[in-house]
């Protein structure tokens, strides 16, 4: 049975009960076979970004989130967009990775739970960020899926098939990702070695 593929769900909110935690939270509920979905806690415990902070020993948070990123295999984002841009906190852990080599050629994408029109600021932002980290975007697991409270259980999930759906085949997209970038690094290996 292959290693199931390691995507980890990083929120752009401080806020436990926010539109973008509800997406992460169906996105672990809706995981297909072989793929784990891991939580990351958030942006609230990294320290302010200071480049002098930036080397080894890393202040334990930040060692935390390089190593959660460095062993997984794609990141999916979900990120609020606040005064037109990426909220600071998440500005925050993004630049906390601009330093480190763990993201660079991960294939990533992103969520947005905005209303129709709204969020295409913080969508901005994170792929210009994105950009200087060296992460591959992988463009057709980069949706819009605006959350409708109604359709959000007790629980914190959302119960709309449609929508589970979606964010199924976005974990999906992305795992198949990690699984050509993998076939890619280990043909560039074996032409390095003839």
């Amino acid at each position: 049975m292959p290693t199931p593929r390691v995507i980890l769900l990083l929120s752009g909110s401080l806020r436990s009960a926010s539109s973008n935690e509800t997406v992460l939270r169906t996105a672990r509920a809706v995981a297909p076979p072989g793929v784990r979905t891991v939580l990351h806690e958030g942006p609230g415990v990294l320290p302010h970004f200071n480049p002098d902070d930036d080397a080894e020993p890393l202040p334990e948070p930040v060692a935390r989130l390089r190593a959660a990123i460095d062993t997984a295999d794609a990141l999916l984002i979900c990120t609020p967009e606040y005064a037109g841009t990426l909220p600071g906190a998440f500005k925050n852990l993004l630049d906390w990775t601009v330093g480190g080599t763990e993201i660079c050629d991960k294939p990533v994408a992103w969520v947005s739970a905005a209303a129709p029109g709204r969020g295409l600021g913080a969508e901005a932002t994170l792929r210009t960020v994105l950009g200087y980290t060296g992460a591959t975007v992988v463009e057709a697991a980069c949706v819009r899926i605006p959350v409708d409270r109604q359709v959000v259980g007790p629980d914190g999930v959302i119960t709309e098939a449609g929508t589970r759906e979606r964010l199924a085949k976005v974990l999906a997209v992305l795992a198949e990702s990690a699984s050509d970038t993998d076939a890619d690094t280990a043909s560039d290996a074996d032409t390095d070695t003839e």
